[in-house]
């Protein structure tokens, strides 16, 4: 299944997933610098990473193929020293270090050591310690670093394991995100070489959206909801300018079957970042939501994609079922509450995911085990739900769908 990609649904049976397993640089988030790093809280790794494998197991057990971000970004860079070297200019400059002699060192720095030790000290960041303040000259002049983050030349990534916000599958190709904050937009460096420069996915991938357009966009505000039908948040993460570019772009590929892009004006807030963190779709017409929020928002916005290019927008009052049913052309749309009818319930569990569902075949998905009432709900639907331990990785904001990016479905 090397080679291609292809993300046409939500909800089809889940052949290839890229994840990222949390390493040393969740250990590096101190009271300091979490909210810098959009965290709440410090995160035990070792049980992150013990509840990480247990997910990519449960994925595994329904016949995925799991690879992971690291092993694939070590990769694109092995396959030509000029990747290699591009890599770490990007990644160097990225960081912040513009002075010559200061760049110049940290560059060759990395370049002592190997694809898969550069990929991880990427990730994870480095110290003054860590380098050696000698590598600067005798000087040791550090006024052209960041005087005010002077522990860390480069920062650590710890957001890494969410791995859908990076990027998004759309079809045969990929749109790579420009975050919204500084502490995530190092991310997509990754995703972006993996698919220029790995054997697998080089001049095979289109891209759609690329990290330096000039809008934020993040990967889990985008849906595949079918074919022909996207679904988009406008959150705190994603503006309206890069939705038009994207539309744009898609549109303009011929062998693309999306003709529709459907709109969510979502609030600009912490607590639904993104729009899968308030609506996933678990079934062909079933889709579990943050009610309070979705269920709110009006109008609703259709960009239409028009013969002979360019596109048009519909604007419409149905409610939410309504208006999924008429755009994905069915005859009804459930929409399941995440904690029910009790809206305590709801707005805790929501805050810890329930709302972000990962599908891996129609009916069957992935939820944390600590939203025991979403849970059950979605079983009384008829929904098979596979839970998995949350303790340490729900402390991150982010659950089954955000902590994955599916490459081929069927």
């Amino acid at each position: 299944m090397s080679g291609r990609l292809a993300v046409k649904s939500e909800i089809g049976k889940l052949r290839k997933v890229l994840l990222h397993r949390p390493g040393d640089e969740l250990s590096r988030i101190i009271p300091e610098t979490m909210e810098d790093l959009l965290f709440d809280e410090i995160p035990h790794l070792t049980v992150a990473q013990a509840e990480h494998d247990a997910f990519a197991d449960t994925l595994r057990k329904e016949g995925v193929e799991v690879v992971y971000t690291a092993d694939l970004a070590a990769a694109a860079i092995k396959s030509s020293h000029d990747a290699k070297r591009l890599f770490v200019d990007e990644l160097v400059a990225d960081s912040g270090v513009f002075v010559g002699k200061y760049k110049d060192a940290l560059v060759e720095y990395f370049l002592s050591f190997d694809e898969e030790s550069i990929i991880k000290k990427a990730m994870c960041g480095l110290t003054l310690a860590e380098v050696g303040a000698d590598i600067f000259g005798a000087s040791k002049k550090l006024g052209a670093l960041k005087p005010s983050e002077l522990q860390f030349i480069t920062h650590p990534m710890p957001n890494l394991y969410f791995a859908r916000d990076p990027m998004a599958t759309i079809g045969n190709g990929v749109a790579i995100s420009h975050m919204r904050y500084a502490a995530r937009n190092r991310e997509t460096i990754f995703t972006k070489y993996i698919f220029r420069h790995h054997p697998d996915y080089a001049f095979k991938t289109k891209f759609y959206y690329k990290k330096h357009w000039a809008f934020p966009l993040e990967g889990g505000d985008i849906l595949n909801l079918s074919d022909k039908v996207l679904a988009i948040g406008v959150s705190q993460r994603t503006y309206p300018g890069a939705i038009e570019f994207l539309a744009q772009s898609i549109f303009a590929d011929e062998e693309a079957t999306i003709d529709t892009i459907l709109l969510f004006e979502i609030p600009k807030e912490r607590f639904c970042m993104h729009l899968d963190t308030i609506f996933t779709q678990v079934d062909y017409d079933k889709f579990v939501l943050y009610a309070q929020t979705m269920l709110n928002i009006r109008p609703h916005h259709a960009i239409k994609k028009q013969t002979g290019g360019g596109f048009v927008v519909e604007n419409s009052d149905l409610p939410l079922d309504k208006f999924l049913a008429k755009y994905l052309e069915l005859d009804n749309v459930e929409l399941i509450p995440c904690g029910g009818n009790d809206s305590l319930a709801a707005a805790r569990e929501q805050w810890n995911d329930a709302a972000n569902t990962l599908a891996v075949a129609p009916g069957v998905v992935v939820c944390y085990n600590r939203n025991e009432i979403t849970n059950e709900i979605l079983r009384q639907k008829g929904i098979t739900v596979l839970e998995v331990p949350s303790a340490e990785l729900s402390r991150g904001r982010g659950g089954p769908r955000c902590m994955s990016m599916p490459l081929i479905r069927d």
